[in-house]
């Protein structure tokens, strides 16, 4: 992965010799013009130099692919190791294990089942977008579910999600928990709170289940950004998203932090 030149394609997927992979390209080049990040398409990028070096490593083309490459990759990422996962500061917690102060849980040794479904993903997008243009294999490598796509079709957001099976190599993505601390933790960061005001608060936000996105997130807005006042916006969104904060939200509340 090399940056790129232009804003229309930020990231270039090469192989060995330095050489650019133009399938590869015409793809990440499509998904900027549709209006994707430059992290998305870094990552979409990383995704398909993975895919390409097991092709590499099988002498295969990438058009002459069939499901077969498929399993090789899935069952190559379920037992590689992951070189990010090595990179531990001394005394930290072991891979798998999570922390009890914050509930955030650490990555496993390996690769994710998260990250194995998401380079399918791309995989799968990569030769849907070449099929038309007479390009690649005649049928898709990586296999799709039926059942998936009649459940969420023309589906109904009041309606329960139906269940589905998943489709062939398609690893078991574990739900995710809420994180959570002990309740010893808590009483620790209320004992180190000293403004009876400030416990009041987050008392509140913890009774009222709100998101992580009400305590540090409230900001603000420009006046062309909300008729309302006051905003607040994720942070996992962009930052000029503004979405109008709750009702109840304090105008003047001390853990309110300031937009930079």
């Amino acid at each position: 992965m090399v940056a790129g030149t232009t804003p229309s394609l930020p990231w270039l997927v090469v192989d060995a010799a330095g050489r650019e992979i133009e399938p590869v390209s015409a793809y990440l080049r499509d998904r900027m013009l549709g209006d994707a990040s430059t992290a998305t398409c870094r990552s979409y990028g990383y995704d398909l130099l993975r895919w390409h070096r097991v092709l590499w490593a099988l002498d295969v083309g990438w058009g002459q692919v069939t499901e077969a490459e498929t399993a090789a990759l899935v069952g190559w990422l379920r037992h590689a190791r992951n070189p990010q996962r090595e990179r531990r500061r001394p005394g930290s917690h072991t891979a798998g294990s999570v922390n009890p102060k914050t509930g955030k849980p650490t990555l496993r040794a390996g690769y994710a089942p998260a990250t194995i479904a998401h380079n399918l993903t791309v995989v799968h997008g990569f030769y849907a977008f070449h099929q038309p243009l007479g390009r690649g294999p005649v049928v898709n490598p990586v296999p799709e579910s039926a059942a998936r796509r009649a459940a969420l079709a023309h589906r109904s957001p009041l309606e329960v999600r139906k269940q589905h099976r998943r489709a062939r190599l398609r690893p078991k993505v574990p739900v995710r928990h809420p994180r959570s601390i002990p309740d010893d933790q808590w009483d620790g960061l209320f004992a180190q709170m000293k403004c009876v005001r400030d416990k009041a608060l987050l008392s509140n936000y913890l009774a009222s289940a709100s998101g992580r996105d009400l305590l540090d997130g409230g900001h603000r807005a420009p006046p062309a950004a909300a008729r309302r006042p006051w905003s607040r916006i994720r942070a996992w969104t962009s930052p000029n998203c503004w979405k109008p904060l709750p009702c109840w939200f304090p105008r003047r509340s001390p853990l309110r932090t300031t937009s930079q």
